[in-house]
């Protein structure tokens, strides 16, 4: 667990930490010169589209990642004996769709591949979107 509170501190918090430092800075600076502040950039269909993309191509990155923590990775005996609580190898286990079978009983939770799929959908669609609306505003 720890592992994992690490890797998102190293992956959300520390990144939005550096941007936001970043941000006061340079504001900071223009204030201080006496610089009027650009005004802020557009926000487009296609822009809001490709950010949606991204949430949805970072969320199923962290959800895929989550369903592989249940998985068998050098003793698959210990795998069942984390996660159902007896000491067995795997029935059988698959990294797409994510799934661990121990004693007939899976036991990677219901909503993981649901959540990939619709997280997956989500940003095709949105990625797609937005490369046809910045096309069109271009044309």
């Amino acid at each position: 667990m720890a592992t994992l509170i690490g890797m998102v501190i190293l992956a959300f918090v520390l990144p939005a930490w550096v941007g936001i430092t970043y941000v006061g800075l340079v504001r900071a600076r223009q204030e201080e010169a006496g610089l009027p502040l650009p005004p802020p950039p557009r926000r487009t269909p296609a822009k809001k589209a490709a950010w949606v993309a991204a949430l949805a191509f970072v969320g199923g990155g962290a959800l895929h990642v989550y369903g592989l923590s249940y998985m068998p990775f050098l003793q698959p005996e210990d795998a069942c004996w984390f996660n159902a609580g007896h000491m067995a190898d795997p029935d059988s286990s698959s990294a797409l769709p994510v799934s661990l079978v121990c004693a007939g009983e899976e036991i990677v939770p219901w909503w993981v591949n649901p959540g990939l799929l619709v997280l997956a959908l989500t940003a095709v669609t949105a990625t797609v979107t937005s490369i046809v609306l910045a096309l069109r505003r271009r044309a």
